[in-house]
């Protein structure tokens, strides 16, 4: 069962000002808007929870991550796994 991750921009200095703190987006099928660099970084990690798997965190596991873009880290995202759309 492929489940939806949700992707949350937590802090945002975007040189083309294309991504904004508190934009969201859920990744079900498609590719969310996002800029290719930030959705080079992203894409294992929604990959991996969209197929059940539980990422390193911490001391634990968890069905979470957080990554910064390439791009001297001026975007920062949290994606985690939903069991559906949020209304």
């Amino acid at each position: 069962m492929t489940r939806n991750v949700k992707l949350t921009i937590t802090e945002s200095n975007c040189r083309c000002a294309y991504h904004k703190a508190g934009d969201s987006f859920v990744v079900g099928d498609l590719c969310p808007p996002l800029c290719h660099e930030l959705w080079n970084v992203v894409y294992p990690y929604v990959f991996a929870l969209q197929n059940g798997a539980a990422l390193d965190c911490g001391e634990g596991k968890a069905k979470v991550f957080d990554a910064r873009c390439p791009d001297g880290g001026r975007v920062c995202v949290h994606g985690e796994a939903v069991d559906q759309l949020p209304d």
